[in-house]
């Protein structure tokens, strides 16, 4: 068969960093083998659904290229599909109507404890097909008033294979009988995770292990469906970068970073924050899932080809903004010109106001080996914008003033006579000897001039940018403070 795999979320909240890593997997699984990436919405829960959800999982999916090969499916619009295999379960026997009220399961709950598992052969006052009488199960049938569930057999060992676990066996005695049909007529997510898995041919199912504890009930569903099950993954969390449990959205903002892969309620998302996508897709890559090489920089076209679904770990992996930030970092040095200005948005537009759009990316090119993230070109973009503020004091103070101003003089009038900035490099090397200053303390008081620190781009780009205007206009502020 065809490989496909599905990605399922329900629409209760934004899509967090667990959602996007299972999401990829599902998709690198899937490409890896030449098949098809799903998209199912799970919203047949109305009252947790919360407004605006799908739109944010689809727009992320989008916005880091994990993009579906069919229209998503909805799980809302497929009920008469649940409703009919829940008939044919209750004529095969394998489940049976419900009739206990809230009030009566919590009565229950509260008379025999943990203990307490709702199944068909405990006869301990429970409503449902197998101890009431015929009269009285149609006429409450007939109201409408129930539930449907599963039944869970007695006295067996259950068996199934995780690609990521191996072999694990459940006690069926430990299982209870899943509610698989609610009372409203929609199904939970037994029932339909199971039906639309087979309706949609999904060959792999990869999902996070939160879920393992559902396998048992799911394995026992294709048994009575007597369908094939597909192959189950059960990803490992992604934990906090210290202490114990999970990575939520509140360890994220204590420390300063997000969680959602676009901004959600207030919340920045990894795209505002300054990520590529590709930087993300990356670092979530690494994250649960090894191989034998040591490279940290993949497009997601090169984890499609090298991604084996053997190479994803057991245990959990601990969330490190730094390392994401690296990954980020390679993928900004080494990117196009194109995709920097594309994820710049209004910060580009106003270097074209300046300096065109020919210079603006040359602009681009000179600063992006210097980002980590995209929000960092406001800082590294500045000092084409405009002159130093200020100047690192440090620097300043360590001048010898005199030379200094020698040095800034001469750079005056190399910067008026030279025709480009080769010619000005020339010039102040020959006048640094003349003057038998160090070419190294000229550079130095040139950049302090032009940038303020001692950090930046290429000088003489720089220089070369914003034009011979702008660079005197920076010389003669700079003598200025020095002669104060």
């Amino acid at each position: 068969m065809k490989e496909r795999a599905r990605f399922a979320p329900s629409p209760t909240g934004p899509l967090h960093i667990g959602g996007v890593r299972t999401a990829l997997f599902n998709y690198l699984i899937a490409k890896k083998n030449g098949g098809d990436f799903v998209l199912r919405i799970e919203d047949t829960d109305s009252q947790r659904t919360v407004p605006g959800a799908e739109e944010h999982i689809i727009k992320s999916l989008e916005w880091l290229g994990l993009i579906p090969d069919e229209k998503p499916y909805k799980q809302s619009e497929r009920k008469e599909i649940y409703l009919n295999h829940a008939k044919i379960l209750i004529e095969k026997g394998f489940a049976y109507y419900s009739f206990d009220t809230l009030e009566d399961l919590s009565v229950m709950k509260k008379k025999h404890g943990n203990d307490f598992k709702y199944r068909h052969d405990n006869n301990i006052g429970l409503k449902n097909t197998f101890t009431l009488a015929k009269e009285e199960t149609e006429s409450l049938i007939n109201n409408g008033d129930f539930v449907v569930r599963m039944v869970a057999p007695k006295n067996e060992t259950i068996l199934v294979n995780d690609q990521i676990r191996g072999e694990l066996s459940f006690n069926s005695n430990e299982l209870e009988d899943k509610v698989i049909l609610k009372s409203d007529g929609m199904p939970t997510y037994h029932l339909a995770n199971v039906v639309d898995d087979k309706d949609m041919k999904i060959t792999s199912v990869v999902r996070g292990e939160e879920w393992l504890s559902s396998l048992p009930f799911h394995v026992l569903l294709y048994r009575y469906f007597d369908w094939a099950p597909p192959r189950f993954f059960h990803l490992p969390l992604i934990l906090k970068t210290t202490g114990k449990g999970k990575l939520s959205k509140r360890d994220a903002e204590e420390q300063g970073f997000p969680v959602f892969a676009l901004e959600w309620g207030g919340s920045v998302g990894f795209k505002e924050y300054g990520f590529l996508p590709e930087g993300l897709i990356n670092y979530l890559a690494l994250l649960g899932w090894s191989n034998e090489s040591d490279k940290e920089k993949y497009s997601l076209e090169e984890l499609v080809s090298v991604f084996d679904g053997a190479g994803i770990r057991k245990s959990g992996a601990r969330f490190d903004i730094k390392k994401a930030t690296w990954i980020n970092h390679l993928h900004i040095k080494e990117g196009s010109t194109k995709k920097i200005i594309e994820a710049s948005g209004k910060k580009f537009d106003e270097l074209v106001s300046l300096f065109g759009e020919e210079k603006s990316n040359q602009v681009i090119s000179l600063v992006k080996e210097r980002l980590n993230l995209i929000v960092d070109l406001q800082k590294e973009v500045g000092v084409f914008l405009n002159s130093p503020s200020s100047y690192d004091l440090k620097v300043l103070n360590k001048l010898n003033k005199e030379e200094a101003l020698i040095v800034l003089n001469f750079c005056i009038l190399e910067v008026r006579v030279s025709k480009d900035s080769a010619a000005i490099k020339e010039g102040l090397f020959r006048e640094s000897t003349k003057n038998k200053i160090s070419f190294g303390q000229t550079m130095k008081t040139l950049r302090l001039a032009i940038v303020g620190a001692l950090k930046g781009p290429d000088l003489f780009k720089i220089v070369e940018i914003i034009g011979t205007g702008e660079t005197l206009k920076r010389i003669n502020k700079l003598t200025k403070t020095l002669k104060q």
